[in-house]
């Protein structure tokens, strides 16, 4: 698969246009999109006719076809569904800060991509969609809730996909699919808008690609500083791409065990200490250590803003319908949190965003001492497309969730969401910290599939995860599929 980088100047060199290449982008999603299920719109007619005026002002994307997340990225005229079955007519009325950005930087728009209802999942499998399938293997989930840009960028439909990661969801299906996925600095992109601290800072938009600089030019062109932003991070002023070949060696601490005691298997510990082992040989200095965090009590503050924050969604929705969301009309997972959020305190609330803090505060002395740290991205490769993550006793007890007790339904979420949880295990505390995380391609499991590994830094140090990056590109490290 030709870069996005490389489009772009074939575009701004006249050896193709971009109305070219988005008909070939188009063509490309027809042709793939029925067997992967990745691609839930598309805009040909007024992708084509932006390309025909677009003009070159630099922009370092120009005319490359972009396909954005259902999600959370709003584009005027299209979709905004959200992949729920309630919003199925929904069409977004404004683009938000994000998209317009992306076309600032010179990408057309051609489409929308997959997602899990409401991007609560890390496997893409909505009730209103159906479920993504693997670009390497169908029988196997990309991931989520980016699950349908991870199949779109692995499957050679787009050199690069918009995402977002609440949880992992840029990095969980990087690691699934074998591509490259960053998890910017909180504060590093734009937002707005309508929505300024989505989940309280733990989502984050960017994007999944095969390579380095297309990751490290798009930082360089999405990077902001909004006076009205609620999480603001300083400009980087001598720019990503032109520092991505920078490497030199670190203290890397490395870790294989799961932050909630779940099992890691032998291809995520067999994947690190493979990754561990090239940047030694490379002079790193690399020790085997992890931060002092309790991760249990991490995720049930993370459900705790997952609850909280569908609550208020669903109390949202209700108002602009003008009458309240029916059971019904969400999927169960959805349900069962609004249910639960509705039982929370304030003071629940303000204590887990606390707990937060303080582990960002933990993290910000670990990694002090320790500038890189690496762990698996995903504890296991992909799950089957019909592997539901959750038990069938699990599942009647969320469709019943308002028969348990307060105490029991925050419980229950846990317990419903630990089977996705010991997948992977890994991601979620830098949405938490607000720290930037990439997952790198770096692995192939016997069974054919990929795994990704992950490399975590202080916030703001997205230049130290990029250059590492090269360094395993350039050696050979990957394993991409086009």
């Amino acid at each position: 698969m030709t870069t996005g980088l490389a489009l772009a100047k074939q575009v701004r060199d006249g050896e193709v246009n971009a109305t070219e290449l988005v008909q070939s982008a188009l063509d490309r999603v027809a042709q793939n999109n029925p067997g992967l299920n990745a691609v839930t719109s598309t805009r040909g007619i007024e992708a084509l006719a932006e390309a025909a005026v677009l003009e070159d002002h630099g922009q370092p994307f120009l005319g490359v076809p972009l396909l954005i997340k259902g999600l959370g990225q709003s584009l005027a005229g299209s979709p905004n569904t959200g992949g729920s079955k309630l919003l199925a007519d929904s069409v977004s009325s404004e683009t938000d800060f994000f998209v317009q950005q992306l076309q600032a930087a010179g990408f057309i728009i051609i489409g929308q991509t997959n997602v899990p209802e409401f991007g609560f999942k890390n496997i893409t499998d909505s009730q209103l969609y159906g479920p993504a399938h693997n670009a390497w293997n169908r029988s196997y989930s990309p991931g989520g809730s980016s699950g349908g840009s991870a199949a779109s960028v692995a499957s050679g439909m787009v050199p690069i996909a918009a995402a977002s990661d609440g949880g992992g969801s840029i990095r969980i299906p990087a690691s699934f699919s074998g591509l490259v996925g960053l998890k910017p600095t909180r504060g590093r992109v734009p937002v707005g808008p309508g929505d300024w601290r989505s989940w309280q800072g733990a989502a984050i938009n960017f994007a999944l690609t095969q390579s380095v600089d297309d990751t490290a030019a798009l930082l360089d062109a999405m990077q902001t500083v909004q006076p009205a932003a609620v999480f603001q991070v300083p400009l980087n002023q001598r720019g990503f791409l032109k520092t991505v070949a920078d490497a030199k060696p670190l203290r890397v601490a490395f870790s294989t065990t799961s932050p909630v005691g779940t099992p890691v298997s032998d291809d995520a510990v067999q994947a690190v200490n493979e990754a561990a082992e090239f940047l030694a040989q490379h002079g790193y200095d690399v020790v085997e250590a992890h931060p002092d965090l309790d991760g249990i009590a991490l995720m049930h503050s993370y459900y705790i803003m997952n609850e909280a924050e569908t609550t208020a969604m669903l109390d949202d929705l209700a108002f602009g319908l003008g009458r309240p969301v029916q059971k019904n009309e969400v999927e169960p997972l959805t349900w069962a949190l609004g249910e639960t959020g509705r039982h929370l305190s304030a003071a629940q609330y303000s204590k887990s965003l606390g707990l937060w803090d303080q582990a960002s505060y933990t993290m910000a002395q670990f990694q002090a001492q320790y500038p890189l740290y690496l762990t698996p991205t995903t504890a296991d490769s992909a799950p089957r497309v019909d592997d539901p993550l959750i038990s069938a006793t699990n599942l009647d007890k969320i469709k019943a969730i308002d028969s348990f007790s307060p105490a029991n339904q925050q419980q229950l979420i846990y317990d419903q969401w630990l089977p996705a949880l010991t997948r992977s295990p890994f991601t979620q505390q830098a949405n938490l910290t607000g720290q930037p995380a990439i997952s790198l391609p770096t692995h192939m499991t016997a069974a054919g599939m990929p795994l990704g590994v992950q490399l975590t830094a202080l916030k703001g140090q997205e230049a130290l995860l990029l250059q590492t990056a090269k360094l395993f590109e350039l050696e050979n490290q990957f394993h991409l599929l086009h």
